[in-house]
């Protein structure tokens, strides 16, 4: 990490494969073509990210969005060359990531599949589209990497789990990592666990504001200004969460560090497990999992 003496428990972890290392693009990538199917947030952060990391530039990126305004503005703020043809995206492309809904996912991989060959590779961002619907969509033998990205890649705080289809190679998987490191952390996955991301990082966000929200609804029941308080409440999740990271400490040892015998963050902690946090941010999790394997299997 930069500022530090000598390489830090994270930096260490990172090499020896515990976590992903943030890595920078090859200049072999950075002529990488790239197709976006949609334009919208999600696929704007990907761009984004992806030309701020050098993996690909923004003249070699295609976006293929039905809507005029967001095809304008698009091209306008980024760069990027722009269509409204999804095959004539995926033409001028390596790499085509699939940013759509879930119900527009059969349409678009119709309309591309006629020009989908072996060099392609696919990488879909679609929520609950399985990897073998996906591969039964394009010419047998497709390359198809399935990833769950979450709504922080918008400001490059992502964090996402991909997992291979049946043709997809070592390298699809380092490009992958690449494509989506660049706005966040991104872990390779068997595809059963994706329903773990989901519920965890995909759905973890709305925990976080409420977590936020009501750190900051504490802060007004003890005096501070209502846009003091939920700043206040938002650093601290931020610090905290890049203390973890930084650190490479466990939580609980962390925790440890801040809480003095007989002091205030005891009584706090003490009110948090009579609430019984844990348990129901763990029933949060397992809910939001079990959910996304019900839409999956529809």
């Amino acid at each position: 990490m930069a500022g530090l003496g000598k390489k830090s428990r994270v930096d260490r972890a990172a090499s020896s494969g515990i976590i992903p290392a943030m890595t920078k693009a090859s200049s072999h990538n950075a002529s990488l073509a790239i197709a976006v199917i949609g334009g919208g947030k999600m696929g704007a952060a990907l761009i984004k990210g992806i030309v701020r990391a050098g993996v690909s530039a923004a003249k070699l990126i295609w976006v293929a969005e039905p809507v005029d305004a967001a095809r304008a503005a698009l091209a306008k703020e980024t760069g990027v060359n722009v269509t409204a043809d999804n095959a004539d995206a995926a033409k001028h492309a390596r790499v085509v990531i699939l940013a759509v809904k879930p119900d527009v996912v059969p349409a678009a991989l119709a309309q591309i599949k006629p020009a989908f060959t072996k060099d392609h590779l696919l990488l879909s961002i679609a929520a609950g589209v399985t990897l073998a619907r996906l591969e039964a969509a394009l010419p047998a033998g497709a390359r198809v990497i399935r990833a769950m990205p979450n709504t922080p890649a918008l400001v490059g705080a992502g964090a996402a789990g991909f997992a291979l289809g049946s043709a997809a190679t070592a390298a699809d998987a380092a490009l992958a990592q690449q494509i989506l490191g660049a706005v966040g952390l991104a872990f390779q996955l068997p595809e059963k666990l994706l329903d773990a991301v989901t519920g965890l990082s995909g759905s973890g966000p709305a925990y976080i504001y409420m977590v936020i929200e009501s750190l900051s609804d504490g802060g007004v029941a003890v005096g501070l200004p209502r846009d003091v308080a939920t700043r206040l409440a938002a650093q601290t999740v931020l610090g905290a969460a890049k203390m973890v990271l930084d650190t490479g400490l466990h939580p609980g040892v962390l925790k440890d560090q801040v809480t003095s015998p007989g002091g205030t963050t005891i009584e706090g902690i003490h009110a948090l497990e009579s609430g019984s946090l844990r348990a129901t941010f763990m029933r949060a999790v397992k809910a939001a999992t079990e959910k996304s394997k019900l839409l999956g299997a529809k």
